[in-house]
């Protein structure tokens, strides 16, 4: 490596410009004609590239999704009547997350909610916006938590920058009272400013049982509901056929 590559090294380094320093490669990849301007086009486009790569990486860790699954992978023939495979696709735009819209599914076990939130948040993620994934018991111990090490302020200010918050599985465990208003908080605080993805076995009518505070209930589900789409996804387990299928087949 002569002087002038060392230099070239140093300066990407400090300008925080790493794809500079392959300017060999990307040098090696363009026409012979190229311009001068050509090459500086190619450094730049790649140097871009390469941020949004990085910056996707880093929001995709950023959200803590359990597993990866994509709209893809869904399968939209055992929707029931209620969920259209189009209104799907309306949502994979995102435009819900740009209009600061919320989605709650609802629908008894097995029936992909998960899968299709984790799918949404894909997207969210691919279309820039910063998501956080937290299955609702969880972050209910977290808060008491936070709250107890004196901590709570520095998770709710994370929880309410996110652009789309998904709270996983509201139904499985009951709160006692703390923890119903550290919950309501953190969806309060998201109210008509970010979106938030509930998923649920409950209809809205059962809400009364999971939360010790109950009188919070109804304001709770009233915003939730405001600007939101609700998801209709009962129906047959999708878990319970593949596993028959499956034992048909063997």
């Amino acid at each position: 490596m002569n002087v002038t590559e060392e230099q070239v090294k140093l300066y990407a380094k400090q300008l925080r410009l790493p794809m500079f320093a392959d300017y060999q490669q990307v040098l090696r990849q363009v026409d012979s004609s190229a311009t001068f301007a050509d090459l500086l086009l190619e450094l730049m486009q790649a140097e871009l590239a390469s941020r949004q790569e990085n910056q996707m990486k880093k929001r995709l860790k950023a959200a803590n999704f359990p597993y990866l699954k994509t709209l893809d992978e869904f399968d939209m023939t055992q929707l029931n009547e209620a969920v259209s495979p189009i209104f799907l696709q309306e949502l994979a735009s995102c435009d819900f997350v740009n209009r600061r819209q919320n989605v709650v599914m609802i629908g008894n076990p097995g029936r992909g909610k998960t899968h299709l939130s984790i799918a949404l948040g894909l997207k969210a993620c691919y279309a820039g916006h910063s998501v956080l994934f937290k299955n609702a018991a969880t972050l209910s111990t977290e808060l008491c938590e936070a709250r107890d090490n004196y901590s709570l302020g520095k998770l709710e200010r994370n929880l309410a920058r996110a652009d789309l918050l998904i709270l996983d599985e509201l139904s499985y465990l009951s709160f006692n009272r703390h923890q119903s208003e550290l919950l309501f908080k953190v969806i309060s605080d998201r109210s008509e400013k970010r979106s938030t993805i509930v998923t649920t076995n409950l209809p809205f009518s059962r809400w009364p049982e999971l939360f010790e505070n109950t009188t919070m209930v109804a304001a709770l589900i009233d915003r939730l509901t405001f600007q939101s789409h609700v998801l209709d996804m009962n129906g047959d387990s999708f878990r319970l056929k593949q596993t028959l299928a499956m034992a048909e087949y063997s």
